[in-house]
């Protein structure tokens, strides 16, 4: 297998591997030190931790804070902060001695990271290491101070710091309140007195949801006045959807060589095209990592269960053709147009949604806001690309065709032109434009629910229909988003890898594959096995 280089590994200098936090976030202190091999970090220790995670690592370095606190007796409270991947805490003014005192001995026993938050700085201060005097040279009058432990998984393959550390920031009394030392989301003061509550965990970052298990992102205890819903608050529930086919299952093959119908093009019936590299279970993993928010994620093939899926598990379902197909004389059919016009009719499917083909990623944390506005309204991306003039024609491709049928049909409904397809980052869909597009344009919805394999007369329902449809119906606008697009038969396809590996500076990647011959196959999946392990180390909890 391939091995990619790590910003984890590579930037470590000497060293072995502590020990993994337990329940409180802070490492046990019963076991000996495990050996990793190199992962003190640059600017510090790094600790090893099994099923490591962003919101893992954010909810270990509250826990840890909020220990040492409880270990003093010192009151604290959690505060909507500006920042989605830490966590904030509130302590008294009056309590700094005993919070500076207690931080010094739990950093002394178990080093981190420290920095100090001056909010008219005119850039966040660097962390530094608890074991350097300079960290702690400042703090006695600080406004706030953040605190992490770097978190590493036990391959070193992923490297989470300071960004998912807890801020304490000191509430000055000012009359019967406690005044903050900085902006947050909600307010500038609470009653000095006032009563604890427990809060919601999705109310302090925009990457968790109520959906997102307890367990993962527990409640958290603060005060009656951030309980409320802002303006800014996505509340309501969105989905993922995937589709998915084994290409090498005997039974599908079978299947696919007795259907009938005539391929018009090349691509039509690319056994490329219907290749499973495994990339599902690590985008599955990507949502798992970056997406805690998505409530629950369906899975549509034709009557096939990847082997490593946990049916046992909520959060996780196979959604059959059979079962969502209106008409079965449709089946079977290996055509993804005809698959995606039936999407919105899974029992259960959110009103909003997002379409996943098994080949699109979450690179890092992304915020359901990136594809939603608060209101509901869904983000769409339009390409750099241009759809062709005129119309369809015989050298067109498969996607060309359909972006014109898309561009004739809504043109002469809306009045409107599309010019552009769409970007491959996952597809922010509303279930009711889908099935208001299938009832006004019934015809040409079930002309491409019954092509087997994909034909001239196609729509793309999901990656153009139905969102230009939103749009021009009030339900979706144009976005954007830090992403790549990556083509597997790229000759220099180990260096863009490695690349995307090593920025891990894209909200969502796609790694596409259509025309690959068995020889380039071969190659190229020993290099996806490398980066995808490494890319997503830690396994989803529906993996087997």
């Amino acid at each position: 297998m391939t091995t990619f280089s790590e910003p984890a590994v590579r930037e470590a200098e000497g060293g072995s591997g502590r020990t993994p936090p337990d329940h409180t976030g802070l490492p046990h202190q019963s076991e000996p030190p495990r050996e990793y091999g190199p992962v003190n970090h640059e600017r510090g220790d790094v600790y090893v931790e099994e099923r490591l995670s962003p919101l893992a690592a954010r909810e270990a370095n509250r826990a840890a804070v909020l220990n040492l606190l409880d270990a003093v007796d010192v009151k604290a409270f959690a505060v909507r902060g500006t920042s989605d991947h830490g966590t904030v805490v509130a302590v008294a003014e009056e309590d700094r001695e005993r919070v500076l005192s207690v931080l010094f001995r739990g950093l002394g026993q178990y080093p981190g990271q420290l920095s100090v938050i001056d909010p008219d700085a005119p850039r966040p201060a660097r962390p530094v290491s608890s074991r350097d005097p300079r960290a702690w040279h400042d703090v006695a009058g600080a406004p706030a101070l953040q605190v992490s432990w770097y978190r590493t998984d036990p391959e070193q393959r992923l490297l989470l710091g300071h960004e998912y550390g807890c801020a304490i920031e000191f509430w000055r009394s000012h009359g019967s309140h406690l005044v903050a030392p900085r902006p947050n989301r909600v307010t500038w003061a609470v009653p000095a007195d006032g009563a604890a509550v427990p809060g919601a965990a999705r109310l302090f970052s925009r990457f968790v949801s109520d959906w997102t298990p307890r367990d993962q992102a527990p409640p958290v205890e603060t005060r009656p006045e951030f309980l409320v819903n802002t303006a800014d608050d996505i509340t309501f529930p969105i989905d993922a959807v995937y589709t998915w086919v084994d290409g090498n299952d005997p039974a599908w093959q079978r299947r696919k060589a007795e259907a009938k119908g005539e391929v018009y093009h090349t691509e039509s019936a690319s056994d490329a095209r219907f290749i499973s590299r495994d990339e599902l279970r690590y985008s599955v993993r990507s949502l798992h990592l970056f997406a805690p928010w998505i409530r629950n994620i369906y899975i549509v093939t034709d009557d096939q269960v990847p082997e490593w899926l946990r049916e046992d598990v909520p959060g996780i379902r196979i959604a059959t053709h059979r079962e969502i197909f209106r008409d079965p004389a449709d089946l079977p059919t290996f055509n993804s147009h005809s698959i995606e016009s039936q999407l919105h009719h899974i029992e259960g499917l959110s009103e909003h949604f997002l379409y996943f083909n098994d080949d699109m990623f979450m690179g890092r944390p992304v915020a359901p806001h990136a594809f939603f506005t608060p209101s509901g309204t869904a983000r769409y991306f339009p390409s750099r690309n241009r759809i062709p003039q005129g119309p369809v024609a015989e050298t067109d491709t498969p996607v060309d065709a359909a972006c014109k049928n898309n561009r004739a049909l809504l043109q002469e409904r809306f009045g409107r032109v599309i010019t552009q397809p769409m970007e491959h980052i996952p597809y922010a869909i509303r279930r009711s434009a889908m099935e208001e597009a299938e009832r006004d344009f019934p015809e040409a919805w079930a002309r491409t629910s019954a092509s087997r394999f994909r034909a001239m007369t196609d729509l793309s329902p999901t990656s153009s229909f139905a969102l230009y449809y939103a749009a021009l119906t009030g339900r979706a606008q144009p976005g954007s988003m830090p992403f790549t697009y990556l083509h597997l038969s790229v000759p220099d396809l180990a260096d863009r890898l490695q690349r995307l590996l090593d920025g891990r500076d894209q909200d969502s990647f796609c790694l596409n594959d259509a025309f690959s011959t068995p020889e380039d196959i071969e190659v190229q999946q020993e290099l996806l096995d490398g980066f995808l392990t490494s890319y997503f180390p830690t396994p989803s909890p529906y993996e087997k």
